[in-house]
């Protein structure tokens, strides 16, 4: 008796958990409205170390709310060989600054985003949680890296992550992804990053 106990806690803990994340989920997927400015937006989503997709294994992904009609987001944990300089060769603020570019997903890696500390949220960007903002719009970036301190609370990638209707849900529910709350120590834990491409995958060529 002891045994079947534990185990319907535990099958009840497991439910209760995609329960809970599915809830998040679909309330990301809906449009949010004048009346709820301080809605959560977004949530981190942790991979298990071995999934078959060398991508998203062990990966930690921002997924928000506001980005598309169905979950999208970026991963915030796979710091790739490329430096942030490439792509500003012309900025002398940035030429010699050791700061890596991010790979965010396998999706459109020719479209470059970036997640950024700001007071109030900046035309063409949308906020991911706290003061903290998503854009990929290349004027805002270009602002951002004329600060006298360019890197300072910014983080760039190239791509994004996306999943086709119900297909994050069901990866859940199969023990692929486990939730936490998103804040700036999580999304910055240099301690979870994990170099991407890992040895013997292809590289961006950026």
């Amino acid at each position: 008796m002891p045994d079947q106990l534990t185990g319907r806690r535990s099958r009840w803990r497991r439910v209760a958990g995609v329960a809970l994340t599915a809830i998040l989920l679909f309330a990301f997927v809906q449009p949010s409205s004048a009346e709820e400015p301080e809605r959560l937006t977004a949530i981190l989503l942790v991979a298990r170390t071995n999934l078959p997709d060398p991508n998203f294994a062990g990966s930690v992904v921002l997924v928000m709310n506001n980005l598309g009609p169905v979950p999208a987001g970026i991963i915030v944990n796979r710091p790739t060989r490329v430096s942030v300089a490439t792509l500003f060769p012309e900025n002398p603020r940035i030429a010699k600054r050791p700061e890596r570019l991010y790979f965010g997903g396998p999706v459109d890696l020719g479209r470059v985003w970036f997640l950024f500390k700001a007071r109030s949220a900046p035309a063409h960007s949308v906020r991911a949680f706290d003061d903290f903002y998503l854009s990929g719009d290349r004027e805002l970036l270009v602002q951002l890296l004329a600060r006298d301190k360019p890197m300072e609370g910014l983080r760039i990638f190239v791509g994004y992550s996306g999943w086709a209707p119900g297909q994050l849900e069901a990866e859940i529910e199969r023990g692929d992804w486990a939730s936490r709350r998103a804040d700036a120590d999580a999304v910055f834990d240099r301690k979870q990053e994990r170099p991407w491409p890992s040895e013997g995958e292809p590289s961006t060529g950026t």
